[in-house]
């Protein structure tokens, strides 16, 4: 069963949170402030971590800080009042996964919770299935209905990282940072460029569509 470590001061949110993810199946561990979190986290197994931000004794930013130290993958899911955008900033520059500011839909919080639970096991497994498409991270490797897919490593890597975040929304700008570098010649125009060569190499493919959101960038969404 997923084991998720829930980090919250405020008992009857802490305990209302518990009951929807039991509900939906997940294993809780309840804390009541970041240190206590930090011990339990240290005990090991857990798949996911739900933290509040201002708690005693260790608040959400410390804990994420303490956590990302000795663990870069464990997805950690920040449930806050703070809206403001330094404090986003900072946590995603710390290296959260996902802000929902409170007060939240239930419904909601459980589809991010199971969104970062899915693109954590295509880290551990490091492979991608989208229909009759097939990719595999450690061999460097797609499939298209068992044909292989001649894709530079650069294609490649463009096209795992759409599909391991299906419906989000790459600016065109973070494309360039992450996978040209700094290379200066790269422009917002090479983006397109690359993206219109992954949609022509992956016509055949049945399970995703690489989709332009104007003025911004793009995003896989899934069939």
């Amino acid at each position: 069963m997923t084991k998720i470590l829930l980090a919250e001061d405020d008992k009857a949110l802490n305990a209302l949170v518990r009951a929807y993810l039991t509900e939906n199946g997940y294993e809780v561990t309840c804390c009541y402030d970041g240190e206590q979190a930090f011990n339990e986290w240290q005990n090991g197994g857990y798949d996911l971590i739900i933290t509040d931000v201002m708690m005693p004794q260790l608040n959400g930013f410390e804990l994420a800080q303490r956590v990302r130290s000795s663990d870069k993958r464990i997805p950690i899911l920040f449930m806050t009042a703070l809206d403001d955008k330094p404090s986003k900033q900072l946590g995603y520059k710390i290296g959260i996964d996902d802000y929902v500011v409170k007060p939240f839909d239930a419904d909601l919080l459980m589809l991010r919770v199971g969104a970062l639970l899915r693109r954590a096991n295509i880290e551990r497994s490091r492979e991608i299935v989208a229909g009759n498409l097939r990719m595999n991270a450690d061999e460097h490797t797609a499939y298209v209905n068992g044909e292989e897919l001649a894709l530079t490593v650069r294609e490649f890597d463009l096209l795992f990282k759409l599909l391991s975040f299906p419906k989000r929304t790459f600016t065109r700008r973070q494309l360039m940072e992450e996978f040209w570098d700094y290379d200066s010649s790269a422009t917002s125009r090479t983006v397109d460029v690359y993206m219109a060569k992954l949609r022509d190499k992956t016509a055949a493919c049945d399970g995703f569509e690489i989709i332009t959101v104007h003025g911004l960038g793009y995003k896989a969404v899934l069939k």
